[in-house]
């Protein structure tokens, strides 16, 4: 494992910090790694590729895009911002905290306990699950998502987010490469990676935790001359768990300002 393309950290909802990242990375033999926190660049980061204690690290986002007919998360690496991109996230930042504080107080009044929570950008269901898994409610995380605030439970509160035209046009125009992210986790992979069309990679790399058979993926790659990338979508602090050797970085290198393969 030589790039593994897709980490969040504490920007999101993961538990990485990015000083944190060279000494994980080195720990898992990984030389390149992806910060791609969801709806947002991460601030700290000031460059498209920069190196940190001798580990390439890209400036990269995870987004999610409404197509009308189901919700995609679009990888996008190297990124630059565009004052049209900044705005969209602001936007998008802003309706995440005020969805988190109204799931917060739907929490609170279906359980009766109250939940130490600081809402802020970057705020995702996951942190809501951990503060009422380190409260007084009878759920541990999974069971917060399980009866409380995944689809359909009564807390839930649904999303504002990107239409896919709009957010693939923002991509294109301030990333050196864009993707769709692990495409054999949505409910229908096929239509889904009908939108690989208008995107320049595919992430054919990705642990699901169980057997995939990888052939749409591969189609689509050859359909629409994508470039593979890969990532452990890691959320806590292992890294390595997936990605690309070190001919895949090469690739996808090529495509990203400053980076060296």
């Amino acid at each position: 494992m030589y790039a593994d393309l897709h980490v969040h950290t504490t920007a999101s909802d993961g538990q990485l910090t990015v000083p944190e990242i060279p000494a994980r990375a080195r720990a898992a033999g990984v030389e390149v790694v992806a910060v791609t926190d969801h709806d947002r660049v991460h601030p700290a980061l000031d460059g498209p590729v920069a190196e940190r204690d001798g580990v390439t690290i890209v400036r990269g986002l995870e987004l999610r895009v409404d197509t009308g007919e189901r919700r995609l998360d679009l990888l996008g690496y190297g990124v630059e911002p565009t004052a049209a991109l900044e705005a969209e996230l602001d936007r998008v930042q802003r309706d995440r905290v005020a969805r988190a504080r109204e799931m917060v107080d739907l929490v609170e009044d279906e359980t009766g306990v109250t939940l130490d929570l600081t809402v802020e950008a970057g705020v995702g269901r996951p942190h809501v699950a951990r503060a009422v898994a380190e409260s007084a409610a009878p759920y541990d995380y999974a069971g917060a998502f399980e009866h409380l605030i995944g689809g359909g439970g009564p807390c839930y509160v649904s999303r504002d987010v990107t239409d896919a035209e709009t957010g693939i046009a923002l991509l294109r125009e301030s990333c050196g490469l864009t993707a769709l992210a692990h495409p054999l986790r949505y409910r229908d992979p096929e239509a889904a990676l009908r939108v690989c069309a208008d995107l320049d990679g595919v992430e054919r790399f990705y642990d699901y935790g169980r057997t995939v058979d990888p052939a749409p993926v591969e189609a689509a790659i050859e359909r629409h001359d994508l470039l593979p990338t890969g990532g452990s979508d890691a959320h806590d602090r292992r890294l390595g768990v997936d990605g690309l050797d070190r001919a895949g970085w090469a690739a996808v290198a090529r495509r990203l300002p400053g980076a060296v393969s």
